[in-house]
């Protein structure tokens, strides 16, 4: 069993491996990550035999994350992932690439290996990234912009009047500022993901993931999407299982 942990900007979460499989646990938001927590999440299961790390949060959550792994499970080999200009199949397009955060490339990494195509990857997370892949397995660039509750806490910050609110109304215009909010916010990421998909090939497959994949999947008119929610952590295991 290995044990495989993506540290985002929101949220932490992790999962066990076994033959191959992933088992999801519970996430924890990065608000509520401390030693009693991760104590609390992990000390029930099987010793791993390695931990795989993505890390694009805050650093000090890196260290405790390392220290309780050791805590709990004395000489663990932790592995922090990170971007390369080409492995696994997939060519980086960062002049610099380390600089592709190991989310985005962890994400690339597993969709060409589960599906090998031609695909457009959509992290909808706290930022809203956008990676594009050929049919070689050659990256083609991105683009990020704010996700939707970056966005929302964005006009509460820059306006007097506004309060932040996340209910989920009816995506249509709308007669109160709260709907208003979600139905323009919601709109944008939208309309983001419609005007990349314009410009590609029509063989090219959406591939979503990250916590508002669902919801801006189901007001996408494109073709047919997949919501992969574990890309970042099948990522992780494809760098354990050392694929290529």
């Amino acid at each position: 069993m290995n044990l495989l942990i993506d540290m985002g900007n929101s949220r932490l979460k992790w999962a066990m491996t076994m033959a191959g499989q992933i088992m999801a646990g519970p996430p924890l938001a990065n608000d509520r990550v401390d030693r009693q927590a991760l104590i609390k999440l992990w000390k029930g299961i099987y010793r791993p035999r390695r931990i795989a790390v993505s890390c694009v949060g805050a650093g000090h959550l890196l260290e405790l994350v390392q220290s309780v792994a050791r805590d709990l499970w004395l000489d663990i080999d932790v592995i922090l992932v990170k971007s390369q200009a080409q492995a696994f199949g997939v060519i980086n397009a960062y002049q610099q690439p380390e600089k592709l955060g190991v989310d985005r490339w962890l994400s690339l990494v597993a969709v060409w290996q589960k599906y090998h195509c031609p695909a457009c990857i959509v992290d909808c997370g706290t930022a809203i990234t956008v990676d594009l892949i050929n049919a070689e397995g050659r990256h083609q660039g991105g683009m990020i912009s704010p996700g939707l509750t970056l966005m929302k806490n964005a006009l509460v910050q820059g306006t007097a009047a506004l309060k932040f609110d996340d209910t989920n109304y009816l995506f249509e215009p709308a007669n109160s500022t709260e709907a208003a909010i979600y139905s323009g916010t919601l709109a944008a990421a939208v309309g983001l993901i419609e005007h990349v998909m314009s410009k590609q090939p029509a063989n090219l497959q959406l591939i979503l993931t990250g916590g508002d994949a669902e919801l801006i999947a189901g007001q996408l008119n494109v073709a047919p999407s997949i919501v992969d929610k574990d890309l970042v952590l099948r990522g992780l295991l494809c760098v354990l299982e050392g694929r290529t």
